[in-house]
């Protein structure tokens, strides 16, 4: 296995800078166990990527709401007291929204993303994925541990720097191996959001403070660096004449190239203007998948927490992580759907998840729903369109693109969920603020 994983890195790291002679391998592993080790490989690293992005948004509330017990351990009331509201809004508001937790957990994954494509594939891969565990780690220790709103955002930055460069580190390393494993790695991100908002409202029901419950997940990181240097296998080129080919062979490509198509190794060897030629025929995707993520982001981080329902059980704490929860829910099951459903056209999901955001938007102001069920039904489905939009985004440009500008590629078109979260984050503060100065 070591072989193995020396063999991957030399590789990777001779296509991320000077092309030269790939060097002898050994033989692959047997078919299929290569074909499940590298499945569960990359659903493992989409799990333990998104982990930590995932929970800091499901303490949203607690972060900016947290009230500290003496000692050194933050401390958050899972089941708190009912109080009387101080404000003379008629919403239960934060004196910040949860926008800023978004922000902080999205803003650098932005800039990291953007500068990626530039040059981020000059660095191997190994030191990014080592970097990336230990901001995740660094994250859950420092808001653990906490004791104002400022250094658990600081800790918020450590989980997006982790998420940004993963998902450009792991979508990128998706191109050394049949296309397939896009459709774990997308599974594997689902799976992060439903087990990590479901993990932090399970365990803060039970009791634990939030600074315990994120202590807990320290072990996440560590199945991450696991997963990449020990369950992963030697990347081989795609089998001709597959399934995935057929599919391939009746699409057209996003830019026709005269050339013949050259081994993902290559792609080191792009010229800006062949960037950017591959970029512009990415628009296609790209724009549908910012207008879902604009919508989903906008709806999460600016509207969950002021779809406060007073004659429930549930505290306003509780109502936000069971919308965080069930949100996650509805990713994970669509971003596994790929083997049921394929979807070219997103930008019908985009149109959709805009008339969810204007409905929710019409509730916020008009208070006409009844029941905090029917906002449940619509979150979850909420979480259905938005982890379509992603799976079949990631799907169909792997199809479309050649094996040469494929790496850049991916690396290019995850810009597009980052883009949308951050705008959505900067049109929800102020809303925020508007709305809960409404008497």
């Amino acid at each position: 296995m070591a072989g193995c994983a020396g063999s991957r890195r030399r590789r990777l790291s001779d296509s991320e800078g000077e092309v030269s002679t790939p060097e002898p391998r050994p033989p692959p592993l047997g078919g299929q166990g290569a074909h499940w080790k590298n499945a569960v490989g990359f659903w493992l690293l989409g799990l333990c990527n998104n982990f930590s992005y995932v929970v800091m948004l499901s303490a949203a509330h607690d972060i900016l709401s947290h009230k500290r017990a003496s000692g050194n351990q933050s401390h958050v009331d899972p089941d708190p007291v009912p109080t009387p509201h101080s404000n003379s809004s008629r919403f239960d508001c934060n004196s910040v929204s949860t926008a800023a937790v978004l922000l902080a957990d999205i803003l650098p994954t932005l800039v990291i993303k953007l500068l990626a494509p530039l040059g981020l594939h000059l660095l191997p891969y190994s030191p990014r994925v080592l970097v990336s565990g230990v901001c995740a780690a660094g994250s859950f220790i420092l808001v653990a541990f906490s004791h104002s709103v400022g250094t658990s955002l600081c800790g918020v930055v450590l989980a997006s720097i982790s998420s940004g460069l993963g998902e450009v580190t792991f979508l990128s390393l998706t191109s050394f191996y049949p296309r397939a494993v896009i459709s774990w790695w997308s599974s594997g991100t689902g799976g992060a959001g439903l087990l990590g908002a479901l993990s932090y409202l399970g365990l803060t029901q039970a009791g634990l403070s939030p600074g315990h419950t994120l202590l807990s997940m320290l072990g996440v990181p560590v199945v991450l660096l696991a997963s990449y240097f020990f369950l992963l296998t030697s990347p081989e080129s795609p089998d001709p004449g597959g399934e995935e080919e057929a599919e391939r062979e009746a699409r057209q490509p996003l830019m026709s190239s005269g050339a013949t198509e050259s081994k993902p190794d290559s792609s080191s060897d792009l010229s800006l203007q062949e960037k950017w030629t591959i970029f512009k025929g990415l628009l296609c995707y790209i724009i549908p998948l910012v207008l879902v993520y604009f919508a989903e982001y906008f709806i999460n981080q600016g509207l969950f927490e002021l779809l406060f329902f007073r004659n429930t059980s549930l505290s306003h704490a509780q109502q936000y992580r069971w919308y965080q929860m069930l949100y996650q829910a509805g990713v994970f099951a669509s971003r596994s759907s790929l083997r049921c459903c394929h979807i070219r056209f997103t930008w019908a999901l985009a149109l959709l998840q805009g008339l969810n955001l204007a409905f929710l938007l019409v509730d916020v102001w008009v208070s006409f729903l009844p029941s905090i069920y029917l906002v449940f039904l619509i979150v979850l489905y909420e979480g259905l369109l938005g982890g379509a939009a992603y799976v079949n985004t990631f799907h169909n440009i792997a199809l479309e693109t050649s094996d040469k500008h494929r790496e850049f590629a991916m690396a290019a078109a995850c810009i597009s969920d980052t883009l949308g979260i951050s705008l959505s984050g900067l049109v929800a503060l102020p809303l925020h603020n508007f709305l809960c100065h409404l008497s």
